[in-house]
């Protein structure tokens, strides 16, 4: 069988990607990618740990003259976000991702890639097979459900881990190294819905869809603009109800992965036959406004109205239409503050990720980053606040700490060094706005010496991910050169 990735450079880093790509490996999904890295550390005779929540930990001793070197841990985690487009026929639970190339870049057709963070599982193995790449004595540490909350990290035994250097493979801009990241919670409210049965005579029903928004990482592309299709919808469903009084709610959802911005999102309406050009008027009104917000960042964004012709035999309460349209507008999304400390840098955001009916209740999760403990706190009791507002549940969960940066640290200076040796210029050392395990390590091994790195990568999260292949090399050959100068 001919291989998409074949002849593609590294060849045994795109080889172990696309193999990585035919095995399922949504968040919570693991087994099977878990499985798969166990059999690898065994066939190639590699002591190999599989623990509980399916981490994996790959030993391998130092080649000749590294064999008394420091330990080095290479990380990467092995679940990916799995999104695709609406008109895409995908199980992630079964299917294997379809690769395509083009130009320089990896990509999938109308799914995500899981770029992130397959490709530091595929470098990961390529270095733990070969038989002539210098290095010292290497634990290879993947982890389980990065992507939803880091418990693989959370549940890792540090007592398994011997190395005290740990290089990260998580970033997706080359020629930087990280050394700090966000910290992070999950927030959800759950508003209890009061039903009424509606009598359909002299009704229409309308559906109102959010799409066209470019959406992405919700730590990476915060700082873009880029529009919130609940906030949209929150804002649409209110315009409209301000130009009739009797409009109800029988459905809303937004969103489906809380560390994703959300790209899509409907609703269906339901309104006097004689109120009908006074609403789609409204719709087109509210409609070619955002677009005009819009126009920069999401130019593609719309909001599409269609009739339908469905059964509804019970809409949200007058009452409870009111506490989530007010639940939707009040709760922060987008950049809070901008670090001091580091030009450029988000400090603390939020990112109102997911809405959706459960029987008898509307779920709202929201996805809160910060660099600074307080502030990540301080986000999440607004949330609070709004849910007593309303009279709704309010939970706190998943949350991660922040890593944070220190002024000494031996393997960011091996990366400086090999990075100038290599290219002649500097690498750039920054922190990043988006949850890395990294802070998890910091607090259960406090003298673990971290950086993260890696290739070139875009649209991580949504359907347009796409890895660039000259990176990629170029990523891999400084990894080898940085493993090759720690003796």
């Amino acid at each position: 069988m001919t291989r998409v990735l074949e002849g593609l450079k590294p060849e045994r880093v795109f080889y172990y990607f696309e193999e990585i790509s035919k095995i399922p490996r949504c968040s919570f999904k693991e087994e099977k990618i878990s499985n798969f890295l166990k059999k690898f550390g065994e066939s190639h005779k590699l002591e190999t740990y599989q623990d509980g929540a399916l981490n994996i930990i790959i030993k391998k001793p130092g080649t000749k003259g590294y064999e008394n070197s420091p330990t080095v841990v290479l990380q990467g985690h092995m679940d990916m976000v799995c999104e695709k487009e609406d008109e895409v026929n995908h199980d992630f639970s079964k299917d294997p991702i379809k690769l395509k190339v083009e130009g320089d870049f990896v990509k999938a057709q109308g799914t995500t890639l899981g770029g992130d963070n397959g490709i530091a599982v595929a470098m990961a193995l390529a270095i733990l097979e070969s038989e002539d790449i210098p290095h010292p004595p290497l634990e290879v540490l993947i982890t389980s459900n990065e992507e939803s909350g880091m418990d693989g990290a959370k549940a890792l035994d540090p007592k398994l881990i011997n190395g005290r250097i740990l290089i990260n493979i998580d970033s997706e801009e080359e020629g930087v190294i990280l050394a700090g990241c966000a910290g992070g919670e999950r927030n959800k409210v759950r508003l209890p819905i009061s039903w009424e049965v509606l009598d359909l005579k002299n009704k229409a029903i309308y559906s109102i869809t959010v799409s066209g928004l470019l959406g992405g990482h919700s730590g990476m592309e915060i700082d873009k603009g880029r529009g919130n299709a609940n906030k949209i919808m929150a804002r649409a469903l209110s315009f409209i109800k301000d130009e009739c009084d009797s409009l109800c709610l029988a459905h809303i959802e937004g969103g489906s992965k809380a560390n994703a911005i959300p790209r899509n999102g409907n609703a269906i309406i339901i309104f006097e036959k004689e109120n009908e050009d006074r609403i789609l008027k409204a719709i087109k009104a509210v409609n070619e406004l955002i677009q005009m917000e819009l126009r920069n960042t999401d130019p593609d964004f719309k909001l599409i109205v269609e009739r339908v012709e469905t059964k509804i035999d019970k809409v949200l309460s007058e009452d409870t239409f009111n506490r989530l349209i007010s639940m939707l507008t009040l709760i922060p999304t987008g950049v809070e503050s901008m670090s001091r400390e580091i030009e450029g840098l988000v400090e603390s955001s939020c990112n109102l990720a997911i809405v959706r009916i459960e029987e008898n209740e509307i779920i709202v999760e929201s996805s809160i980053r910060s660099s600074k403990e307080v502030l990540k706190s301080n986000i999440s009791k607004q949330i609070k606040t709004v849910a007593d507002i309303i009279r709704a549940e309010w939970e706190s969960y998943g949350s991660y700490p922040a890593w944070e940066y220190k002024e000494d640290s031996k393997i960011r200076e091996i990366f400086e060094k090999v990075y100038k040796d290599l290219y002649g210029t500097d690498i750039k050392v920054t922190a990043i706005h988006a949850g890395l395990e990294c802070g998890i390590f910091a607090e259960k091994i406090p003298d673990m010496d971290m950086i993260s790195f890696g290739p070139n990568m875009y649209g991580v999260h949504t359907p347009d991910e796409k890895l660039s292949i000259s990176s990629t090399e170029r990523v891999y050959d400084l990894l080898l050169n940085v493993l090759k100068e720690i003796k």
